[in-house]
C-alpha cells in the first residue's frame, strides 16, 4: 500500500503549542544564563498568553527553577507544560524539534536529524531530544516517524501551498546532507510534499552559524506576501549581499506566476560580542501564533519600524516585541530557539 502524500502547513495555520529547550549551566549559555533564563520566560509567557508553551528542562531542579521564571515573567500556568528529563547541548528548538506534517488529516512528526549545523557544535543530545519528548508522553499518542535526512527547521519556509523556499548555502551545503540539488529535491516532496522549490543563492548575516537559515533572511507572510531581511546602508557590509537576494526574491513568482508582495524589513545597528564580533540581529526571526507574531526587539530605532512592517503583513493578529539581545550572542534569535506545533498534534492543548 502505497503512503499518502505528506501536508506541509504554514505556520500561520492554526496550532496547538510552541515547543521549547530551556537553556541550563552545562551549554554555551552559562556566561549569560540569567539574562537568557530571563529572555526564555518572556517568549514562554507570551507564547502561553494564545495557547500551550511545551517546555524541555534539563531535570527536575530545572523543573522547579523554570516554573518559578515562568510565574515571574507572567506566564498563564495552565498553558505551560514542562517535561523532564530532557537532556540537552544547546537551546535551538527549531532545529532540533520535529517538522509536522499531515496524512490523510493526521499529523505525523517528522524526527529528521541534527548535526550542529555541520558539526559545527555538540549535538549528540539535542538530535535526541525529539524522541525523548515523545517517550515523555509530550505529543501524547501523535506518530513520530525518524528520517535519515539532515534538516533543521530554521532552514525551510512554506506557503502551506507546495512550495519550499529556502537557501541554496544552507541545504546543499556539503556539511548536511552531500545530495545534489535534483535528489534533495527528490527526498523533500517525498517526506514534506513540496512540488514548488524557490532557492536563494545570496543573503547571509554575520554572526550566523547555520549557513543561512532561510528564517533569518526571507519568510512567508501569506501564500502571496513575503517579509525579508533589508539593508539600506552601503557601507554596511551586509548591503551587497542583502541587495543581491532581493533582487533575486523580485524574480521570484507565486504558483499562480504572479510577483509576490515583497516587505523590505530594516536592519538593526551593528551589534558585536566581546571580541568586537558582529552578531546576526535582525528582523526577520519572528513567531507567528495564533493570533499574535512574536518580533524580535533589540532596543534598537529601527525596532518600531520593523513591528509596523509586520503589521501591515499580519493585519489581524497583534505584533508583540520581545527583548532578544541576548539570543544574538548564542547566534540566533527568537524563531530560532522555538518550534511550532499545528493542531492536531495534541488535542487536549489549550488554544486561546
Amino acid at each position: 500500500m502505497s503512503r499518502a502524500p505528506p501536508y506541509l502547513p504554514a505556520e500561520w495555520m492554526p496550532q496547538d503549542a510552541i515547543l521549547m529547550t530551556w537553556p541550563h549551566a552545562d551549554s554555551d549559555w552559562r556566561s549569560r544564563l540569567s539574562q537568557a533564563d530571563r529572555t526564555f520566560a518572556a517568549i514562554a509567557a507570551a507564547v502561553s498568553r494564545h495557547q500551550t508553551a511545551l517546555i524541555g528542562c534539563r531535570d527536575g531542579d530545572h523543573v522547579r527553577r523554570v516554573r518559578e521564571l515562568l510565574d515571574l515573567a507572567g506566564a498563564d500556568p495552565t498553558r505551560c507544560r514542562l517535561y523532564a528529563p530532557v537532556p540537552s547541548n544547546d537551546s535551538w528548538a527549531r532545529d532540533h524539534g520535529p517538522i509536522t506534517v499531515f496524512r490523510d488529516g493526521r499529523p505525523v512528526l517528522l524526527d529528521f536529524r541534527f548535526n550542529g549545523w555541520g558539526a559545527k557544535f555538540p549535538h549528540d543530545l539535542d538530535d535526541r531530544i525529539t524522541a525523548r519528548l515523545r517517550a515523555l508522553g509530550a505529543f501524547g499518542e501523535t506518530a513520530l516517524e525518524s528520517v535519515d535526512l539532515i534538516l533543521e527547521g530554521g532552514g525551510i519556509e512554506t506557503d502551506g501551498e507546495g512550495t519550499l523556499l529556502t537557501t541554496a548555502q544552507c541545504l546543499l551545503n556539503p556539511n548536511r546532507n552531500g545530495l545534489d540539488r535534483p535528489e534533495l529535491e527528490r527526498q523533500l516532496r517525498e517526506w514534506l510534499g513540496f512540488n514548488r522549490f524557490l532557492w536563494l543563492h545570496n543573503g547571509h548575516l554575520l554572526g550566523d552559524d547555520t549557513d543561512s537559515h532561510i528564517d533569518t533572511l526571507a519568510r512567508f507572510c501569506d501564500a502571496r506576501t513575503l517579509a525579508y531581511q533589508g539593508c539600506r546602508d552601503p557601507a554596511d557590509p551586509h548591503y551587497e549581499a542583502l541587495k543581491a537576494m532581493a533582487e533575486e526574491l523580485r524574480t521570484f513568482r507565486t504558483a499562480a506566476g504572479e510577483p509576490y508582495r515583497l516587505i523590505e524589513l530594516p536592519l538593526p545597528a551593528a551589534r558585536r560580542d566581546e571580541r568586537g564580533a558582529r552578531l546576526p540581529a535582525g528582523y526577520a526571526n519572528f513567531l507567528i501564533l495564533n493570533g499574535a507574531v512574536l518580533m524580535p526587539s533589540y532596543d534598537d530605532p529601527q525596532d518600531g519600524v520593523a513591528l509596523q512592517c509586520l503589521s501591515g503583513c499580519f493585519p489581524n493578529r497583534s505584533i508583540i516585541g520581545v527583548p532578544c539581545a541576548t539570543l544574538i550572542h548564542q547566534g540566533g534569535s527568537l524563531h530560532c530557539v522555538t518550534m511550532h506545533l499545528p493542531a492536531g498534534v495534541i488535542p487536549e492543548a489549550n488554544p486561546a
